[in-house]
């Protein structure tokens, strides 16, 4: 008995030992393949790199393939920005940025054993900034490095518009052209960007509203760079003392054959559709893919802000704006749904009370037709010049106080609108619109009997 128990004591020994050296031989595995997988997964080589220009900050985006520790140092006599980039090859060419009207002279690159480092040799002193930014589409990891001006480019502010201004006050338009910079937008066929074509619609509709009497317009974003969406409506409604706000999109959805140009006010009980929240839900992610800091985030409490609409007013004279916008616009193109009404929704960057608000969808940039008209002059000249005839009887139905078309509608016979004719409309249709007779319609625009011509546009005497 007592031979039996000590062969089963050694046999147990035995085992256990083995289970030890299995589990020490594991750990040890473990531990090697955790060291290589460790080393491969934190070299990396990095091989994108942008450089956006705003008018306060240059922005240097190094797209990475995971997280990055990094560190950046500021140097003085000579200025210069020091960026570290521990366990990372650079395998782009600095030196092909454009570093026109930004603050850096020249780009140098040092490698060392454990680490990349960039030096930046600056024209000017600056403020570095650095966020690394998690993947979010169409951007992987991303380590974003701002260097903010120390002396930024002064902006000009409403006081002084005012003080150059003599007689009745222009009304002043904020053209804001949606994304910019590391927010492309929609990206249509043949990688053509939503942010590239709104701009360009953005400065046409500038030139227009520059040559028109009575109206002053303002661009919030002029350039490839990104601006936070609380700070749109703060460059319009501060800085500026904008009148009405303007935010030009171009549609995308995942059926290619989805079309339509629309219109947007925020909204105060949800969504008008299913797909006006969707809308407003990609918009409001902007902020997420450009990557903003914590401070430029859009904390406006959306309660308030429309209670403050409501009040002001502003909520519903967005509608009257966006149904004049939407009359033009279908004059010349298809709208989605084939649906002449504004649709709402909660917009982050409609967010202002003081400013009468919309978002305009130019179109579908997913949709092939529509993207290949979005890029012509043409095509995006129209787009414009019914953006401008939509403000303009806008401000000739709803005169400012004070304003120019105020004072236009005081000492101008009561001219206070225009209409461009339709395929289908009769002089007496039209007449009947407006509530004036078709005599004073006549008079207005010196017409013999009821002779007029599609595209034709009448002057509409007060009623």
């Amino acid at each position: 008995m007592r031979a039996e128990c000590q062969h089963s004591d050694f046999r147990n020994t035995a085992n256990q030992a083995g289970v030890r050296l299995r589990a020490r031989l594991g750990s040890m595995l473990f531990g090697l393949l955790s060291l290589c997988w460790f080393e491969f997964a934190s070299a990396q080589t990095i091989d994108s790199v942008r450089l956006h220009r705003a008018p306060d900050h240059t922005r240097i985006v190094f797209d990475l393939k995971g997280p990055l520790e990094h560190k950046v140092d500021r140097l003085s006599n000579p200025d210069r920005i020091v960026i570290d980039l521990k366990d990372a090859d650079l395998g782009f060419d600095m030196n092909s940025l454009t570093l026109a009207r930004s603050p850096i002279n020249g780009i140098r690159i040092g490698k060392h054993e454990s680490m990349t480092r960039v030096v930046l040799d600056m024209s000017d002193a600056v403020r570095p900034r650095t966020n690394l930014l998690k993947p979010i589409e169409p951007h992987g990891w991303r380590l974003v490095v701002d260097l903010f001006d120390s002396d930024p480019e002064p902006v000009r502010s409403m006081e002084k518009v005012v003080e150059q201004q003599a007689g009745p006050r222009p009304m002043i338009v904020a053209l804001d052209p949606g994304h910019g910079g590391e927010d492309p937008g929609a990206i249509g066929p043949g990688g053509i960007h939503e942010k590239k074509v709104v701009l360009e619609i953005a400065r046409r509709i500038y030139r227009l509203m520059d040559a028109e009497p009575g109206i002053q317009p303002v661009l919030v974003r002029d350039g490839d760079y990104y601006v936070p969406l609380a700070e749109r409506r703060r460059i319009a409604a501060e800085q500026h003392g904008a009148d009405v706000f303007i935010s030009i999109h171009a549609d995308a959805f995942t059926d290619p054959r989805a079309h339509g140009a629309s219109v947007f006010s925020l909204s105060n009980r949800g969504a008008t559709s299913a797909r006006a929240a969707y809308l407003a839900r990609m918009a409001n992610d902007s902020d997420r893919v450009a990557g903003v800091y914590e401070e430029e985030k859009d904390n406006s409490g959306l309660m308030g802000v429309l209670a403050d609409m409501t009040l002001s007013g502003s909520m519903s004279h967005s509608l009257y704006l966006g149904k004049e916008m939407i009359e033009e616009m279908g004059s010349f193109t298809r709208l989605h749904g084939n649906r002449r009404q504004v649709e709402q929704a909660n917009f982050a960057v409609l967010r202002e009370p003081s400013m009468v608000s919309v978002l305009v969808e130019t179109g579908f940039i997913s949709n092939p037709e529509e993207s290949r008209k979005l890029q012509t002059a043409e095509h995006q000249e129209k787009i414009a010049r019914a953006v401008l005839n939509g403000v303009r009887r806008y401000f000739e139905h709803h005169p400012a106080p004070g304003s120019w078309f105020a004072e236009q509608r005081r000492n101008g016979g009561g001219s206070v609108a225009s209409h461009r004719i339709q395929p289908g409309e009769t002089l007496s249709a039209i007449a009947r619109r407006y509530s004036v007779s078709e005599s004073a319609l006549r008079e207005a625009n010196s017409l013999r009997g009821d002779l007029i011509r599609v595209g034709q546009e009448l002057r509409i005497p007060g009623s």
